[in-house]
């Protein structure tokens, strides 16, 4: 099989939660032990950071990757849903896995494959630990799919485990209570490895000391070490730092304000590293924070694609995600706001729509993709909760609907689904 081929087979033979839902997550490791036992268990050849939550894990990822990298690491990186390319979700040192790496991967383990019948996620984790380990990273930073106790990546003994947030999102799968969600999460906290938490929750840290309690692993709250501000109420990512010993600034190049809240616990995680012994500087840690999206690719978080008018897109798509969202979007001086919104269909989407500002106009939009709800049933949604515009279901035709129909001081913000980003020309 050539490249095309062998992407029409995954994409095609293996269930796919991106695009399915439901049908394709299993409450199991089974396949992934199978597999990774095929492979020669490659997740036991390299080091790893494990890392999980509601919002946040994929920026804290692609951060920690970045001063990895500055501080002179190989460093594997694994993240997922891709925005553009399926190689965006293996990488090394911030470039993606080759077309003919996959290829290979997939001839040479096709029979098996097809005997085993992973689903697509499974079979993705199985290709990125077999090309870590073969590629021999120092480290690799590896993010949860959705959860983390049965998640597929959960097969690893990683050097420390990070979980970013807590927050009500694929609740069919971990649960109706943030501490349920958060028992979910904690899943990944391995015995006697520490574990940072980058922010301190009243409903979910007792689940998290219990937890590690009881796997006996050092528990770091990450906001019990280091206090975060943001300098200004610019759209600029420049943070002070504070710690018991010292104060310094980040130019994070990540410009969200939720950033933030991930922050804390990027340099506490990174704290965790240094006293296992990895050589990181102040200077790594700085130069890494402000070239993330150089490093590494990171893509879809809080990313200015156009201007007069302003265009910004972002893939939160969650309740805690929308409200960073509409708070950043507050701190613009814009004269109308238009928003080009999509969702997917397995979730209820009443509670985010209803946190979206009434005066907006707004373009409803489909994902090219099998869970994408139908703009006209978002539409009607939306408008029973008093926001109103138009449907143009194709996302790059409403946005430049949404181009035409504003002046040059005006914002169009693009988003409420992952998906929705991912097919935005040019991004």
């Amino acid at each position: 099989m050539n490249y095309t081929q062998t992407l029409d087979y995954m994409f095609n033979a293996l269930p796919m939660f991106q695009r399915i839902g439901s049908a394709a997550f299993k409450k199991d490791l089974g396949n992934t032990i199978s597999l990774c036992r095929h492979l020669g268990n490659p997740e036991r050849q390299f080091k790893s950071i494990h890392v999980a939550g509601t919002n946040g894990k994929g920026s804290t990822s692609h951060a920690l990757c970045s001063v990895l990298m500055e501080a002179g690491y190989k460093v594997g990186l694994y993240t997922s849903p891709h925005l553009k390319s399926f190689t965006e979700r293996i990488k090394i040192n911030g470039q993606d896995i080759s077309a003919a790496a996959v290829v290979d991967f997939v001839g040479t383990h096709k029979a098996y494959i097809d005997e085993l019948k992973p689903s697509f996620f499974e079979m993705t984790v199985g290709m990125a630990f077999w090309y870590f380990a073969k590629e021999e990273v120092d480290i690799a930073v590896v993010e949860v799919g959705m959860g983390g106790r049965f998640d597929s990546t959960n097969v690893l003994i990683p050097e420390v485990s990070v979980i970013t947030n807590i927050g009500f999102d694929h609740m069919q799968f971990l649960g109706n209570t943030l501490p349920e969600i958060a028992g979910e999460k904690a899943g990944i906290i391995k015995e006697k490895i520490p574990v940072v938490i980058s922010q301190r929750q009243e409903e979910t840290s007792a689940v998290f000391e219990n937890i590690a309690n009881s796997k006996n692993s050092p528990l770091y709250f990450a906001e019990d070490f280091f206090e975060i501000h943001k300098k200004t109420n610019s759209p600029l990512g420049v943070f002070e730092v504070k710690t018991a010993s010292k104060q310094f600034r980040i130019a994070l190049d990540l410009k969200g304000n939720y950033q933030r809240k991930n922050l804390a616990g990027i340099l506490q995680t990174i704290t965790v590293l240094q006293n296992l012994g990895y050589q990181i500087t102040q200077s790594h840690i700085e130069y890494g924070l402000g070239q993330v999206t150089n490093n590494t690719g990171l893509k879809g978080r809080w990313q200015q694609i156009g201007a007069e008018p302003t265009v910004i897109c972002d893939t939160g798509h969650n309740e805690d995600g929308v409200k960073y969202i509409i708070d950043q979007i507050s701190q613009y001086a814009y004269n109308q706001l238009y928003i080009v919104v999509g969702m997917v269909n397995d979730k209820d989407v009443s509670k985010v729509l209803s946190l979206l500002p009434e005066d907006a106009y707004f373009f409803f939009v489909q994902a090219n993709i099998p869970r994408a709800m139908r703009a006209a049933d978002l539409s009607i949604k939306a408008n029973d909760l008093g926001l109103k515009g138009e449907i143009i279901e194709d996302v790059n035709m409403a946005i430049a609907a949404a181009k035409k129909k504003a002046g040059k001081d005006d914002l169009i913000f693009v988003g409420g689904s992952t998906f929705v980003v991912a097919e935005i020309n040019g991004l």
